[in-house]
């Protein structure tokens, strides 16, 4: 079943609903894009793309990514089992332990990171993710391919 690919810039979806400082997804901003119950899995596409933040050498600790009340206000309002994002964390950098831990441990949302999603428009696509098999570990490299 075909689930939801947003693209969100500086916090908001085209140009409409909360803003919020660049990096920080509140829990706003999640209300503002009115994702429906019955959606599974959300990819987002944000301005770390636009800055090309995955092509560059040096980590960017200004990237855009979750507070934790904007990870509990997916959990809590949504049926998101599977989200994921345009650069190396989720979380915000000042608030990386406690996202994760929300999504992981509340409802077990897998939390896919690292994507590239240059030239993905908004709109629903057919999420695959093939991970590599590693035993005893709790994350591993994946790769994902989007179908329209």
């Amino acid at each position: 079943m075909p689930e939801q690919a947003e693209e969100v810039r500086d916090g908001s979806r085209g140009g409409a609903g909360a803003v919020a400082p660049l990096g920080i997804f509140r829990s706003e901003v999640m209300k503002s894009l009115n994702i429906p119950r019955g959606v599974h899995r959300v990819l987002f596409k944000t301005l770390n793309t636009d800055r090309r933040l995955m092509h560059r050498r040096e980590f960017a600790s200004d990237f855009t990514g979750f507070k934790k009340d904007g990870a509990q206000w997916l959990v809590d309002n949504t049926d998101i089992k599977l989200v994921g994002i345009d650069y190396l964390s989720i979380s915000a950098y000042v608030d990386a332990a406690p996202t994760h831990h929300i999504l992981l441990k509340s409802r077990e949302i897998v939390i896919v990171e690292g994507l590239n999603l240059d030239g993905i428009k908004p709109g629903k696509y057919t999420v695959h993710c093939l991970p590599l098999r590693m035993v005893g570990a709790d994350g591993c490299p994946t790769r994902c391919i989007l179908t329209a």
